[in-house]
């Protein structure tokens, strides 16, 4: 019971991170949609933050396994799954990330790109509510 605690403490901790690294794609591509920044320079930010993002989620996924949170587990699991989906079908790029800023300014592209990041931070932002249930409950 006390290791669920601190893996739900942890993870929503983790989500808050999350929730802001949510807010800064929306917000960069946001700004990509008017132009008001170069691509190459954003896409270089977006994705440094993308293998963090991905490593830390599923961190707090794995720990919720080890303390046997399976309905927890299985919530965010499809995300994790969408993840490494993502990162597997990935542009051929040099370095680590998903985003490619020769093809970032197509709508299509962007759009989808604006959509999966508000997904994800509703996501997030559901699932640190989740966690804080999930923290109380098991302190009780």
């Amino acid at each position: 019971m006390v290791f669920a605690a601190v893996c739900y403490g942890l993870g929503m901790i983790l989500n808050g991170i999350l929730m802001f690294v949510a807010v800064f794609h929306v917000i960069a591509f946001d700004e990509l949609k008017c132009s008001y920044k170069n691509p190459i320079e954003q896409c270089r930010s977006l994705n440094v933050l993308i293998l963090p993002e991905y490593v830390i989620h599923a961190v707090f996924t794995v720990l919720f396994l080890l303390a046997g949170e399976f309905l927890t587990v299985l919530i965010n699991l499809p995300l994790d799954a969408f993840h490494l989906m993502k990162y597997m079908n990935r542009p051929v790029m040099s370095g680590p990330g998903i985003y490619d800023p020769t093809i970032i300014l197509n709508a299509n592209i962007l759009n989808q790109a604006v959509r999966e990041g508000w997904v994800k931070m509703a996501f997030y932002l559901l699932g640190f509510f989740y966690y804080l249930y999930g923290l109380v409950s098991s302190l009780m």
